[in-house]
């Protein structure tokens, strides 16, 4: 399967970027223009006819800093890195998308860029007396994807609240976009997708490599936390149709979490069924069932998904697991701490 790359139009007064035009080279009756989240430094497009195909790049200050390249007939973007068959498939966490695994998959060339689109939550990556050696990057980037997992950066939502393993079986066609064997890595909720997709396919993930995946539940329990007495009862009062909608969504984003009061529609619908998973055992046969090695690298401070969770991972993991825990570190690790996660991807790879 060729990648096809769609250029990005990025719209300052309204928060959004386009993406433009329609895979070359094949022919179809559905426009692949699609709006596209913000990336907020970026300024124009410049696009470079080749071989009749057209390959365009978002640029600041004559520095490139975004490509998005297609997979699965437009059904699937993210960001190719280095040269040749790509080896690693990266899965970024939620509402985030694939700049995350700049570093980790750019290495120390894109650095510089990186100082230039400095994202929120990065833990000082790109920050002054912050460099490639800090960061123990490497010098060269590696052949991999960078992926925006549906419902987040280039890629469509799904038209249904799919369970983390259906965002998986979704994400099966990109394995035909690779030569052979791949080793994938996923932060937080791309990790919870990572894990059923290696053990979906056993015989075309050589390796895996999980950060901050919230795999079980961070205060050790199966049962899910209690909603405050008020919204309890407001919720009650809505289902006998006695309070409107309106009220108890206000509610719901008084007492919901970050990342509920931020999502809306199929997506919430998503968080809230994979926050479940994390009390119901759905990543337990699935880990006993992977055959590749498993590597978790955590962030000592991470609250979001402690160290306690890493080690719950590795002891049901069905094959060896090495865990690395960073002190110092919280839950951004391949902002923070990229050469690490770039550690033990070649870990897991081998020669």
């Amino acid at each position: 399967m060729t990648p096809e790359i769609l250029s990005e139009r990025r719209t300052r007064d309204t928060g959004t970027r386009r993406a433009e035009g329609q895979p070359h080279g094949r022919r179809t009756t559905q426009s692949t223009e699609r709006m596209l989240p913000v990336h907020p430094v970026a300024k124009t497009t410049r696009c470079h006819p080749h071989g009749g195909t057209q390959f365009c790049s978002v640029v600041r200050n004559s520095m490139v800093l975004a490509v998005l390249t297609s997979f699965d007939d437009g059904r699937l973007f993210g960001e190719v890195y280095g040269s040749g068959a790509p080896k690693v498939i990266a899965l970024h966490g939620w509402a985030r998308d694939h700049h995350d695994f700049d570093l980790v998959l750019g290495g120390a060339g894109a650095f510089a860029a990186n100082s230039v689109t400095a994202r929120p939550a990065e833990a000082g990556a790109g920050s002054p007396g912050r460099s490639p050696a800090d960061l123990e990057l490497p010098e060269s980037p590696l052949p991999a994807i960078g992926l925006d997992l549906p419902g987040f950066g280039g890629t469509p939502e799904p038209d249904r609240a799919w369970s983390t393993a259906e965002y998986a079986s979704a994400l099966a066609p990109l394995l035909d976009a690779v030569a052979g064997p791949v080793v994938l890595v996923g932060h937080s909720f791309g990790g919870r997708v990572a894990v059923h997709l290696a053990a979906q396919h056993p015989g075309r993930v050589s390796g895996l490599v999980l950060t901050g995946a919230p795999l079980f539940s961070r205060n050790g329990t199966s049962r899910p936390p209690r909603p405050p007495l008020g919204y309890r009862l407001v919720r009650g009062l809505a289902r006998r149709g006695l309070v409107g909608e309106e009220r108890l969504e206000r509610l719901r984003r008084r007492y919901g979490s970050a990342d509920y009061r931020a999502a809306s529609g199929v997506m919430r619908e998503i968080l809230v069924k994979s926050v479940a998973e994390e009390r119901d055992g759905s990543y337990v046969s699935s880990l006993q069932a992977l055959a590749c090695p498993l590597e978790l690298v955590w962030g000592a401070l991470d609250t979001a998904s402690p160290p306690a969770v890493a080690e719950q991972i590795a002891a049901a993991a069905g094959g060896p697991a090495n865990l690395v825990v960073v002190e110092g570190v919280g839950h951004m690790t391949p902002c923070a701490v990229p050469g690490h996660l770039r550690a033990a991807i070649e870990r897991v790879a081998g020669p």
